[in-house]
């Protein structure tokens, strides 16, 4: 059958739509800020393979305890696919994401990477506890780095974001990490995890934290704009 291929096996757990919203989320971000094509097709694949990479991560972290709550949609936890072709996959696209990202620069080329290691990083540690945030915050605090010091064929630019940029990005991170983890709080909570997202939600519920985690996004990302209008994305020389 063709969903238990290995291709769609792999692209399930890759977390497709995260991985897909945050590329063209990024790419987005790339083309407003007045970046050509070609560089922005190249934020866009090269963030696409990084968020496959820590997709993956996440999955062979939680194999077993996927396979324990029976969450659909993990082939990993649901042995559909064996973790040794996960890690293949993982090492190739590593070979395919380091010279992507270098190919905008050393610098937004290391500062991409560095997202992709605290990804990792974030799916091992911290979860857990009230720090959850942190990791999603330092991943997207790098992406306006990413994009000013970007550039073609590794002739990046020397100049870094704004700081205003870097914080509203920050606080847009945190937003995102409550949102993502509203559909998991039930088993975090079986399971004695106290992240700072099931914290709020055991004081406020999980549908008050759900609306207000829509607006906390939808108000960030309007502030993102008008910083992004005033400021712009790099400082200015």
């Amino acid at each position: 059958m063709l969903d238990r291929s290995l291709p769609v096996l792999l692209l399930r757990a890759a977390h497709p739509r995260q991985a897909l919203l945050t590329a063209v989320g990024v790419a987005v971000a790339a083309a407003l800020s007045g970046r050509p094509g070609r560089e922005v097709l190249l934020v866009l694949g090269t963030v696409l393979v990084g968020q496959a990479i820590v997709g993956w991560h996440h999955d062979i972290v939680d194999r077993a305890r996927d396979a324990r709550h029976e969450i659909p949609g993990k082939p990993v936890g649901e042995a559909l696919i064996d973790p040794g072709t996960v890690w293949f996959a993982i090492a190739c696209a590593v070979l395919l994401v380091v010279p992507l990202s270098v190919a905008a620069g050393v610098p937004a080329g290391t500062s991409y990477l560095l997202i992709v290691l605290i990804g990792l990083f974030g799916n091992v540690t911290l979860r857990k506890g009230w720090l959850s945030w942190l990791p999603w915050a330092a991943s997207f605090a790098l992406y306006p780095a990413y994009l000013s010091y970007g550039g073609w064929s590794g002739s990046g630019s020397d100049t870094p974001p704004e700081v205003a940029i870097t914080v509203v990005a920050v606080l847009l991170g945190v937003g995102v990490h409550v949102l993502r983890s509203l559909p998991g709080l039930v088993v975090d909570n079986q399971d004695g995890y106290r992240s700072l997202p099931l914290r709020i939600a055991m004081k406020t519920g999980a549908t008050r934290l759900l609306v207000a985690g829509c607006a906390y996004v939808v108000l960030v990302l309007f502030a993102l704009l008008v910083v992004a209008q005033q400021v712009g994305l790099a400082q200015q020389s």
